[in-house]
């Protein structure tokens, strides 16, 4: 196990297990933890021990996205640190897409803003069925990242994004298999209760380890070679997580963005 302040990796009969850990942040994303994710993917994909790699966090939430907190502090600088953070979770992305392993998110908690990109990333994701998905940019007055536009729409449709995006609407973890961002729902009610969300239900995890399990198994140059032929071309996703990262930059640096975050974090 190789182990950093926010990233744990272990490999284990061949299947490598990436374990995230900023639940007293609600795992929200910032550059250090990006950086370790980063290097973990990497690392993992180039082990040729590894068949399959899981993804998973802490705590009750799965992660609210980029720290509206560390944005905030950092206005003096707001560009150079934006374009950092949108550049390093657009990096975890295309890694996690182009990892010679297929990739399993688990999905134990709230989904928020740019976090969405690591199940858009990946090839299972594996959801609690009180697990849910809510954009939150009207209210912070962000710009989508995370490829909330570059890939999103690919998946549920144009005019259903926007309409996500424009209200800040929250997919159930029902909408979300139908839809295709989930592959299969485990534990829960679905009652769209999200109180104590990942706390005590380890059936989402135990049923990510079955399909982690199942994969290994299986002649690993056919899933790669799946995994290569499905979804869009590597220099059109990169094309497309740019031109958020631009659209974000110039967001962020708007009254607008300004106000909403302070009025966002008087809500915390």
């Amino acid at each position: 196990m190789t182990a950093s302040e926010f990233v744990d990796t272990s490999v284990s009969e061949g299947i490598a297990t990436i374990h995230v850990d900023r639940a007293d942040r609600h795992n929200s994303l910032v550059p250090s933890l990006l950086t370790e994710m980063l290097e973990a993917v990497e690392r993992t994909a180039d082990d040729e021990s590894v068949r399959v790699i899981v993804l998973r966090t802490a705590g009750p939430t799965f992660s609210t996205g980029g720290d509206v907190a560390s944005f905030y502090d950092h206005w003096e600088s707001i560009v150079d640190y934006s374009s950092e953070v949108v550049g390093a979770l657009n990096d975890v992305i295309v890694a996690l897409r182009t990892a010679r392993p297929p990739v399993i998110v688990t999905v134990d908690g709230q989904v928020t803003g740019g976090s969405l990109g690591l199940l858009l990333a990946a090839d299972i994701v594996v959801m609690n069925r009180k697990a849910t998905i809510t954009p939150y940019y009207p209210v912070v007055g962000f710009s989508p990242d995370g490829g909330w536009t570059a890939l999103l729409p690919e998946i549920i449709g144009r005019t259903r994004t926007m309409r996500i995006l424009a209200t800040n609407e929250t997919i159930s973890s029902e909408q979300a298999l139908e839809w295709g961002l989930a592959s299969e729902l485990v534990g829960g009610d679905g009652d769209g209760d999200s109180d104590n969300i990942g706390e005590g239900d380890g059936a989402v995890h135990e049923r990510t380890d079955a399909i982690a399990r199942e994969i290994a198994s299986m002649k690993p140059g056919s899933i790669e070679r799946s995994k290569r032929l499905v979804g869009l071309e590597l220099a059109e996703v990169e094309r497309r997580l740019e031109r958020e990262r631009r659209a974000f930059i110039e967001q962020i640096q708007t009254e607008e963005a300004l106000e909403g975050m302070a009025a966002f974090l008087e809500t915390l």
